[in-house]
Formats: structure tokens, C-alpha cells, sequence
């Protein structure tokens, strides 16, 4: 691969079926299917066969439960719980992307554009139609914030919208932007340690690589994080309009 962006690039593949009949996909979709079917996997082998004395994988996937669990009271209220189950597999699947694309040969589902802008399209849309059902006009008063002079409150209430139909696009850049950015980087990189004959001289850039890729692991964490603390941040919007 010559250029840092090529490993983003999305190629299409023919897998055939019976006499000459077949199905595309892209790498995209291959990668959405095996990330989707790595979830199950863990989902089930997470609530299977439980021990009485829990195994150190039922043990993470508690903590990850209860650390989930208390983020959303926190930011939603115990309101916000309904939609824990939908933030918890929202968390794995974003995880398990992160980190697939890390791996030798792997390919970052989350630093497509596409991707990013439709899981927070669909939550941001979502919300939006849960606060108007449930509070009707009501609602509107999200975008009054309290204690603003009258003078100002139109200009006020024209900002507030407008903030608020940009957190698809804030929500969707920042995920796909810092696992793309990453990516580049560690491509770039490991350019270096190829082009370099000297072993000892490439050894420096080499060490960079396993820093960076340690740094790497840590941002798809933080970023799956992010993403859905601010969705839970944005429930609690549509659950309780009022600042």
C-alpha cells in the first residue's frame, strides 16, 4: 500500500453461490458482518454457563455493566435506563470495530464517514422524535435557556437550534476523524521502518510504532466512551427539556 488513505479505500468482492450466481459485498459490509457476529458472540458467551465463583470474563463484562449502568444515571437518570441495553450493545459494537481495525489486515468500520454519520443520525433523529412525543411543545423549551434577557432570546433560541442539528454531524466527525487520523499515522510510521535498511536506525521509528499502537488502543476505548456518554447526554435532552 503506497498511500496512507488506501487501507480507508472500500472494494467490492463477488462470493459465489451456485452456477455463476453470486453476492457482492464490500469490505465494509464484511467487516460490519463479522463485528456483528463477533457481538453475539461475546453477548452469549458472556450470559452462558454462569459460575457461581463468575470466570475473569464474566467479571469484565459486570464491571463493564455497572460502569455503563451508573454513566447513565448520571448523565440520564434512572428515566435513561430503558435505553441501557441499546447503549450497552451501541458500546460493544463500536468497541469491537475500534479494535478489529488495529489488528493485522484489519479494517476500521468507524473511520467511515458513512458509518459514524448513520449511527448518530439514527440516535440524534430518534431522540428528537422521542421528545417531541413525550413532551410535546414542551420540548421547545430546550432551546430557551433559563435567565437569558428577552432582547436576546430570539438570537439565543436560533443558536440552541442550530447546536442541536449539529451534533450528528459533531457526534459522527469526531469518532471517525480520530480513528482515521490514528490509522494514518501508524501507516505512515511503519513507512519508515520499511524504507529504512539499517536495522538499528529503523529500530527507532519501530519503538514509535508500539507506543503509538498502545496509544491507538487507548483512544478506541476513549472514543467509544465519548460516543456514548454524549448519547446519553442527549437522551437526557429529550427526556428533560430545561436547562
Amino acid at each position: 500500500m503506497l498511500s496512507p488513505l488506501e487501507q480507508f479505500e472500500i472494494y467490492a468482492y463477488i462470493i459465489p453461490i451456485i452456477n455463476g450466481i453470486g453476492i457482492t459485498l464490500s469490505n465494509t459490509s464484511l467487516y460490519l458482518i463479522l463485528n456483528t457476529v463477533l457481538l453475539i458472540i461475546f453477548v452469549l458467551l458472556s450470559i452462558s454457563n454462569l459460575h457461581l465463583i463468575a470466570t475473569p470474563g464474566e467479571i469484565i463484562s459486570e464491571m463493564i455493566f455497572i460502569f455503563l449502568r451508573n454513566m447513565t444515571i448520571q448523565q440520564a437518570g434512572y428515566k435513561g435506563l430503558i435505553f441501557l441495553p441499546l447503549f450497552i450493545t451501541t458500546f460493544f459494537f463500536i468497541l469491537i470495530a475500534n479494535i478489529i481495525g488495529l489488528l493485522p489486515l484489519g479494517f476500521t468500520v468507524t473511520s467511515q464517514i458513512i458509518i459514524t454519520w448513520t449511527l448518530a443520525f439514527s440516535f440524534n433523529f430518534g431522540f428528537l422524535i422521542l421528545g417531541l412525543v413525550k413532551n410535546k411543545l414542551s420540548f421547545f423549551n430546550l432551546f430557551k435557556p433559563k435567565g437569558v434577557p428577552l432582547v436576546l432570546m430570539p438570537l439565543i433560541f436560533i443558536i440552541e437550534i442550530f447546536s442541536y442539528l449539529i451534533r450528528t454531524f459533531s457526534l459522527s466527525v469526531r469518532l471517525f476523524a480520530n480513528m482515521m487520523a490514528g490509522h494514518t499515522l501508524l501507516h505512515i510510521i511503519a513507512s519508515f521502518v520499511v524504507m529504512l535498511n539499517n536495522p538499528l536506525i529503523a529500530a527507532i521509528p519501530a519503538i514509535f510504532i508500539y507506543a503509538i499502537f498502545i496509544m491507538e488502543f487507548g483512544i478506541a476505548l476513549l472514543q467509544t466512551y465519548v460516543f456514548v456518554v454524549l448519547l446519553n447526554i442527549y437522551l437526557k435532552d429529550a427526556l428533560s427539556p430545561s436547562h
